[in-house]
C-alpha cells in the first residue's frame, strides 16, 4: 500500500521519482479511463514511473500497455507536475517526490483488460471522478485536461 502526505516542502523527505500518466478520452471527449490500483484500492490515470534508457513518452506508452492492455500514442503534452508538497510511501518504505509528466493519448491497438498492478478500470466523466476516491494529485492532470489549453501547464 503507498500513503500520499501533503506538507510545506515535504518532498524533500524523499527522493525524486520521475513518471508519466495517460489521459485517455473517449471518442466523445466526456469520459476519461481511469484504472483502480492494486495496492491502495484507489482509482487513478494509468501511468508510473520511468525506466532508464527510455523518453517521458515510452515510458507513459509502456505504463498503459501494462495496466491496461491498451496500445496508444500520445498526442500532447498536458504538463508537467513536480510539487515539493507531496510525499508518497511504499510498502517497501521508499519515500518519493513525484515529478510526472502527464499526457493526452488516444488508442491504436491492445484489447482493455486487468493486470497485476490493477483490480478494476472503466471510463468517467470528471464529475464521476471527483466523487470517487481518486488519487488527488491526478485530479489536477484531469483538471487540465479537459480545459484543452494550447499550451502545457507547469506546476
Amino acid at each position: 500500500m503507498s500513503i500520499m502526505t501533503f506538507g510545506d516542502r515535504i518532498g524533500k523527505e524523499g527522493v525524486l521519482r520521475i513518471g508519466a500518466s495517460a489521459l485517455v478520452f473517449d471518442d466523445s471527449r466526456e469520459k476519461v479511463l481511469m484504472t483502480q490500483r492494486e495496492d491502495n484500492s484507489r482509482w487513478c490515470l494509468p501511468g508510473g514511473g520511468m525506466d532508464p534508457g527510455e523518453s517521458a513518452a515510452e515510458t507513459c506508452v509502456r505504463e498503459v500497455l501494462e495496466e491496461t492492455g491498451l496500445v496508444v500514442r500520445v498526442t500532447r503534452l498536458v504538463g508537467i507536475y513536480t510539487t515539493p508538497d507531496i510525499l508518497i510511501e511504499f510498502r517497501d518504505g521508499n519515500k518519493i517526490q513525484p515529478v510526472s509528466f502527464s499526457f493526452e493519448a488516444e488508442i491504436t491497438g491492445g484489447a482493455l483488460g486487468l493486470s497485476e498492478e490493477t483490480i478494476d478500470f472503466g471510463w468517467y466523466t470528471v464529475a464521476e471522478i471527483e466523487a470517487m476516491d481518486t488519487l488527488e494529485h491526478h485530479l489536477t492532470r484531469i483538471h487540465d485536461a479537459v480545459k484543452d489549453l494550447p499550451e502545457a501547464v507547469f506546476q
